[in-house]
């Protein structure tokens, strides 16, 4: 019965693949590549021949079809740009029309940038969940932050150079000044791994060049607990006219401290005031 492989391929240095996959690449009859011009660098490196057919985000509807009829009689090998294939990238569908379709789905293992990261990270690893790309637009972007603010595990996630100091800025406003390792070209020749907190991580690029993944550190278990002092800066804003979201944003963003948690102390000391 016919074969479609999944197989990781290098996120960098192309002596990452593993012997398996360069079998495999060269003895499968096809070789779906969500970026062919790359595909074919690396099996230039190591002298195979087989057939490449583009299979990537634009054409994967039209090119579905095609693979699945080959699939009827050869084996097929799916790669993604780099990595592993299926994971932020068009090679989903792929697999899911071929489970339906009764073909066989194998993965070839090796290569990933996710846990890659996030084993150089010097953050927690016992549990983490992975996000891909936030939104590209600031609100939709920050309101993608809101909702994973009390996650206690290590978030990881992806970013494009172009928009990685807005997206560490909202981190800072909306998550606070946590501890993050963000990673830059991992195994390429200017592979760079950055750890400290947010605010250092937005002054260290100040020209972000390359691909990037993020892993964040969660939240605290229990939380941050409000201090005095904490609670006396948000009655001195308080005091100053600051509305409600514009102090706890401050605040936050300047100790990390959780919104939740200052939002209820801002409406507790204003319902008081109010009563007085």
């Amino acid at each position: 019965m016919p074969t479609l492989y999944i197989v990781a391929t290098p996120i960098g240095n192309l002596e990452d693949i593993s012997f398996r996959a360069l079998r495999t690449l060269s003895e499968v009859a096809l070789i779906a590549a969500e970026d062919t011009r790359k595909t074919r660098r690396l099996l230039s490196a190591y002298g195979i021949k087989t057939r490449l057919t583009s299979y990537h985000e634009h054409n994967k509807e039209t090119k579905l079809s095609y693979i699945l009829s080959r699939l009827e009689s050869d084996d097929v090998a799916l790669v993604s740009e780099a990595g592993m294939p299926g994971i932020s990238d068009p090679g989903y569908e792929l697999v899911v029309a071929a489970i339906e379709h009764g073909i066989s789905v194998v993965p070839i293992p090796g290569p990933s940038v996710l846990v890659t990261a996030l084993a150089v990270s010097g953050l927690a690893t016992d549990q983490f969940i992975y996000l891909g790309f936030p939104p590209r637009k600031k609100g939709q972007r920050r309101h993608f932050f809101e909702l994973i603010a009390e996650e206690e595990r290590t978030i990881v996630a992806f970013e494009a150079p172009h928009r990685l100091t807005s997206a560490l800025e909202d981190i800072l406003d909306v998550l606070g000044d946590r501890r993050i390792a963000v990673c830059r070209e991992l195994t390429k020749i200017h592979e760079e791994v950055f750890r400290g907190a947010v605010s250092a991580a937005i002054d260290h690029f100040r020209e972000p060049i390359g691909e990037f993944t993020l892993v964040i550190e969660g939240r605290s278990k229990g939380g941050r607990a409000l201090t005095t002092p904490l609670e006396e800066e948000l009655r001195r804003l308080y005091e100053k006219g600051l509305s409600t979201r514009e102090a706890v944003s401050q605040v936050s963003k300047a100790t990390g401290a959780s919104k939740k948690e200052l939002y209820k102390a801002w409406l507790a000391f204003a319902r008081r005031i109010v009563i007085e």
